[in-house]
């Protein structure tokens, strides 16, 4: 089969042509089609987890968090959860600066590996509240520093509640087991994705008590959650789904809240006077006011009931006429 092909001096004589404008290369079909750019090989997050569910688990998480950090390092700092977000691990990798405590852990059964990450901010924080101080955190370090023995003993104290924590928080979905597996000051030595694999990020946001700032950093690698995303789009339970336990946890409730003391005060009248007249006022004066239809009995401090006074034998009483509604007083 014969071809026809350009010889060198045609192609030359073509690219000069282009290069001087005498050819013109604006021709063709499509000339004002736009591409975007996509990887074939990579994750596609459309495919269906549910980031509300992990919110969920979030939110139940943090409340165990903080109390068993209270337990163990006699402080319970302020912790907030950001949105759940999907991006690129390389995206993720190139925002943080070492030293950090960059944990590698497995959460069996899910595949592949997922990384806690905590600010150095915190474990500082941390430290000092546990040994007496004030919780305050630490200015920047040099990016080698590594962390000492008791520091590090910090850092599995505070990883022993975030898993216990966490794997509280999953059982509603499901059962997990948290191990861990190494431990890195930088995350560059933490790959439990490529660069361009999806992951999953919670960012924790945690405040001591002397407004020392950090961060605590949970990442899934996506594939590990996608085999249980039809777990995740169902509805997750704030408890452990045993109705009997709930009736029985409400009435434990409701019978500890009547049993509870409250202070009742009845407020015969008020007046109007200024501080002058207060410190003017001598023995056997008298004070003027209208007395009401019915008195205002508070309780704790609050409105609730507008009552009559009297008698009852030889006891002084009131009879509730009605309640006090405040949003009408």
């Amino acid at each position: 089969m014969a071809t026809s092909l350009l010889t060198a001096d045609e192609l030359s004589a073509l690219a000069e042509g282009v290069k001087d404008g005498s050819i013109d290369v604006d021709t063709g079909f499509n000339t004002n089609a736009r591409v975007r750019k996509h990887d074939l090989a990579s994750e596609d997050s459309s495919l269906g987890v549910n980031v509300s569910s992990i919110d969920m688990i979030n939110e139940r998480f943090i409340r165990l968090f903080r109390l068993g950090l209270l337990e163990v390092l006699r402080s319970s700092p302020r912790v907030n959860p950001t949105r759940v977000q999907i991006l690129r691990f390389g995206d993720y990798l190139k925002d943080l600066k070492p030293p950090l405590s960059v944990n590698v852990v497995r959460a069996n059964p899910l595949r592949g590996f997922s990384i806690v990450v905590i600010d150095p901010a915190v474990v500082f924080s941390s430290l000092d509240s546990f040994f007496g101080g004030f919780g305050h955190g630490i200015g920047q370090l040099p990016a080698g520093r590594l962390f000492t023995p008791t520091e590090s003993r910090i850092i599995k104290m505070i990883l022993d509640v975030f898993f216990r924590s966490l794997q509280e928080a999953w059982a509603p979905v499901m059962q997990l087991e948290f191990e861990l597996v190494s431990s890195e000051i930088n995350p560059q030595f933490a790959q439990i994705a490529d660069e361009n694999d999806l992951v999953i990020l919670t960012r924790f946001e945690v405040e001591g008590a002397a407004q020392s700032q950090g961060f605590l950093d949970l990442v899934y690698p996506y594939s590990s959650l996608k085999p249980v995303r039809e777990l995740l789009r169902g509805r997750v339970q704030s408890g452990d789904g045993n109705e009997e336990s709930e009736k029985q946890w409400r009435q434990d409730l409701q019978v500890a809240a009547e049993s509870s003391e409250v202070e009742l005060k009845v407020m015969l009248g008020q007046l109007d006077i200024t501080l002058g007249d207060i410190q003017n006022m001598q023995e056997d004066d008298v004070l003027f006011f209208k007395k009401p239809e019915l008195a205002r009995m508070l309780v704790n401090g609050l409105p609730a009931f507008d009552v009559q006074v009297g008698t009852l034998g030889t006891q002084v009483a009131v009879q509730i006429e009605r309640s006090v509604i405040p949003d009408k007083e």
